[in-house]
């Protein structure tokens, strides 16, 4: 397989049935994948005329074009190549690119549930109010009179009367 090289992206010319196969979810994943990692498989080209025409890539194109890259690395393919490709399941390179999407999409959603859950726990958190002074980062609540204990608030007038009632309050 011939060594990939440096192509500049405003030069790759992409054909028309391929631009409607963009996922845009596809090609955000394999921009992360590119921000951690970097580009791992080459787009591969081939030459008609003095352009260079998109053979297999599209989103690996998008992802660098997303990322705001100016180059992309690629291989020259002969036409022959480019109408005689293997199946996507027979080429490895394609099977370690699903892998890694994969598992990025894995990490991805690990990261969002523990996200939820800890925003769970501080709301939970913040509705019980503090357990004990001893924990770190939460103030004391305010502690009421020995004589009175705190009022929650009535659910209804009729709560509320006999509440203040209680309290010695006037309604």
């Amino acid at each position: 397989m011939p060594k990939p090289e440096s192509f500049p992206i405003e030069k790759i010319f992409v054909p028309t049935k391929q631009k409607k196969a963009v996922n845009p979810e596809t090609v955000a994943e394999i921009a992360e994948s590119m921000l951690e990692i970097g580009q791992q498989a080459p787009i591969s080209i081939r030459r008609d005329g003095d352009r260079l025409v998109l053979v297999e890539g599209l989103h690996r194109l998008e992802a660098c074009k997303a990322l705001g890259e100016t180059t992309i690395l690629g291989v020259v393919v002969t036409a022959e190549f480019a109408e005689a490709k293997p199946l996507l399941a027979e080429r490895p390179e394609v099977e370690a690119e699903r892998i890694k999407m994969a598992r990025l999409k894995q990490l991805r959603l690990e990261k969002e549930a523990a996200e939820a859950s800890a925003a769970a726990l501080r709301n939970v958190s913040a509705t019980q109010g503090p357990r004990s002074s001893s924990a770190k980062g939460v103030r004391d609540a305010p502690k009421a009179s020995p004589g009175r204990m705190a009022k929650s608030k009535p659910k209804s007038l009729s709560d509320w009367i006999t509440q203040q009632k209680g309290s010695g309050g006037r309604y």
